[in-house]
């Protein structure tokens, strides 16, 4: 569902906002603060979001700790109720309940499968979910996306919804909502999915995949 809102240029912009198949929170305070945090620094939300119960975002370009806190801002202000995935040594004291307490479930990255397994497992087990990925799976440079969210949504038969974080233009933008081709394997899907991104930057663009 989308509104739309006046860009800086005057020309209108799709925002996102929520319709009631979409998990999220009535956090009144949340949601005021984080409008406040993206309208102090600049940012808009572009875009739709689908309004259905279960589904992946995925968010590119990951290359700063700065991209976690506009995230965060954005499903704050958005009142946004996503699950989040992370490595399990970012959910210990003293920083742990503060992870958990925003949608974050923690993963043994040494065990194989580990992610797509638990993630395929609590759709299943849910009426409602958002599930959010970095598809790099690390701020630093890496020479490809990592094919998790991929077999994730595959597994769970849920479709993905790109979500952009462009420090270029200062938008975090969702869309397109994609359905995955398992049939053309996931290297040459997880390239069209990519295609998407083509014109985003991050906020160190050098270390972009």
């Amino acid at each position: 569902m989308m509104q739309t809102i006046a860009s800086g240029s005057g020309a209108p912009l799709p925002r996102p906002i929520l319709g009631p198949a979409v998990p999220q929170h009535r956090g009144v305070l949340l949601r005021a603060l984080g409008h406040a945090v993206l309208r102090l620094r600049g940012w808009k939300l572009t875009g739709t979001i689908p309004d259905i119960p279960k589904f992946v975002v995925i968010v590119a370009p990951h290359t700063s700790n700065w991209d976690f806190i506009v995230g965060l801002a954005t499903k704050w202000a958005l009142g946004f109720d996503v699950t989040w995935m992370g490595k399990d040594t970012l959910f210990r004291p003293p920083l742990g309940w503060f992870m958990r307490a925003i949608g974050g479930l923690p993963v043994d990255r040494s065990v194989a499968n580990a992610l797509v397994d638990r993630s395929a497992r609590a759709f299943a087990e849910r009426e409602r979910m958002v599930l959010v990925l970095a598809p790099e799976g690390t701020r630093y440079k890496v020479d490809k996306w990592r094919s998790g969210f991929w077999h994730i949504a595959r597994s769970a038969n849920v479709p993905v919804v790109c979500a952009a974080i462009d420090w270029g233009r200062k938008h975090v933008h969702f869309g397109p909502t994609l359905t995955v081709h398992p049939e053309v394997g996931a290297d040459a899907d997880i390239a069209r999915i990519k295609a998407h991104y083509d014109d985003v930057r991050g906020y160190y663009p050098a270390l972009q995949a």
